[in-house]
């Protein structure tokens, strides 16, 4: 049975927060608001945890993963990034992006995609996710909740709920959120390439 904590979405509980990055670190799988709807993420070098995660998205190990950073510094020891990227970056985040760029060795190789060895890179604008981060001091492995069948991520907490109370280990209830997906900007190419748009600007990459 999962725990479902009641977190307030513009100032989060320590306490809460706290006791969610511990259960993560024990290796649960959590469910947890962004500013792009509701993601999944565990622990980044947690294998059995992954395995869980994709389990319950019904996706297999060559999916596109992501790395939720809480600032620049933190993206910088998992992403390679050059001067004019890292200024990119910097310029639109936190923010509803995701950049695809080169991993470094920081990253664990099953979440890098296998043949070009980039990864997913975010840093959310959304007062939970960002606490969450910092509490845990690394990076959450994740991926947008969009459950089998879907084709759009989960925006209602309530209803995660009924679906996934005994499949993952934690819950966190940041009130209803509206589906803005992030805009995937692909930074391994010049110039970069806009693989979807969603509520990230995408003037600033064109």
């Amino acid at each position: 049975m999962s725990q479902f904590f009641f977190v307030h979405p513009e100032n989060p509980q320590p306490r809460l927060i706290k006791q969610a990055c511990e259960l993560i670190r024990q290796g649960e799988v959590v469910v947890y608001p962004t500013d792009s709807g509701y993601a999944i993420g565990c622990q980044m070098d947690d294998k059995k945890a992954l395995d869980k995660l994709c389990q319950v998205r019904n996706i297999d190990k060559d999916h596109n993963f992501t790395l939720m950073c809480r600032d620049m510094s933190e993206l910088s020891i998992y992403a390679k990034v050059d001067n004019v990227a890292f200024r990119q970056i910097k310029n639109n985040t936190p923010g509803p992006y995701t950049f695809i760029l080169k991993a470094t060795r920081e990253v664990p190789k099953r979440l890098q995609n296998p043949k070009r060895k980039t990864i997913g890179i975010r840093v959310p604008n959304n007062e939970i996710a960002l606490k969450l981060l910092a509490e845990l001091n690394e990076p959450l492995m994740s991926t947008s909740l969009i459950l089998p069948g879907e084709s759009m991520a989960e925006a209602d907490p309530d209803e995660i709920r009924d679906k996934l109370e005994k499949r993952v280990g934690l819950i966190i209830h940041g009130g209803t959120l509206g589906e803005h997906p992030t805009t995937i900007v692909d930074l391994t190419e010049t110039p970069p390439i806009i693989l979807r748009e969603g509520s990230g600007d995408v003037s600033p990459f064109i």
